[in-house]
């Protein structure tokens, strides 16, 4: 009886017909609703909506600062650097009073992020960053560098994430560099976190979903410089420098929520 009992017992057949109904159902239904623009825009709203709410229900802890406007305000305009996965509260802590553009991928799955960047005031530059040198980067990311570019020579601060996408995590790019390299502006590293959130633990940048009702925390941390003659073993130095900035950063926004729980 015990060894009948801890045996697996298998799944109906008709539930295993259900479940590819309900599959095929989905795979007919799913490209028509990424086509709609009612969709997509009520999903927008509803993370414009969510997005605020989690930033009004998770007060500030003691040492956070501001993202903008502290002790480096007389250098903006500035490139705001993030890593993938802790940057989805980035447009509720940005100063709504300050002109931002931020880069975003020009892949469909990033349309959603557009959209609700657009809702909170932000400009968008469809392209992506690279990890090497100007040589061999594509049309579309040259494209999105020249856009960049001049945003920050109009004074507008603009905002990259540094790790690429499906790259290495926690991993700056050559892109952000470069664009520090072209337009003679400083990178910003910038954290922040929620005491309570989830984290997409299969996701490839551990992607974290911030939750309402706990305590936030932002944190800046120094500025990386790029000179404009910088050669390849600079840039790569760079590069390197503002893996470190960011990761330290990040360290210390988790720990000034996590510590206080």
């Amino acid at each position: 009886m015990e060894q009948a009992s801890s045996e697996q017992v298998p799944a109906p057949a008709s539930k295993k017909k259900r479940d590819r109904k309900s599959k095929a159902l989905w795979k007919r239904i799913r490209q028509p609703l990424a086509k709609s623009r009612f969709v997509k825009a009520a999903l927008a709203n509803l993370l414009v909506l969510g997005l605020r709410f989690v930033r009004m229900t998770n007060p500030l802890v003691k040492g956070s600062v501001k993202i903008l406007g502290g002790p480096y305000v007389d250098r903006e305009p500035v490139i705001v650097a993030l890593w993938h996965g802790q940057h989805l509260l980035a447009p509720v802590f940005y100063p709504k009073e300050r002109r931002l553009a931020a880069m975003v991928s020009r892949s469909a799955d990033a349309e959603l992020n557009a959209d609700v960047l657009a809702r909170f005031g932000i400009e968008i530059v469809r392209g992506s960053g690279g990890r090497e040198g100007a040589q061999n980067t594509d049309k579309g990311g040259a494209r999105a560098l020249i856009a960049l570019k001049k945003a920050l020579g109009a004074g507008t601060n603009v905002c990259m994430i540094a790790d690429i996408p499906h790259g290495t995590p926690r991993d700056s790019g050559q892109g952000i560099i470069l664009l520090a390299k072209l337009s003679g502006r400083p990178i910003l590293p910038v954290a922040f976190t929620t005491s309570r959130r989830k984290v997409l633990e299969k996701s490839w940048d551990k992607t974290t979903i911030n939750l309402p009702f706990g305590r936030g925390s932002t944190v800046v941390g120094e500025l990386v410089e790029v000179p404009m003659d910088a050669d390849e073993d600079e840039l790569e130095r760079k590069r390197q420098e503002l893996t470190r900035a960011l990761n330290a950063a990040t360290r210390e926004a988790y720990r000034m929520v996590d510590e206080r729980r």
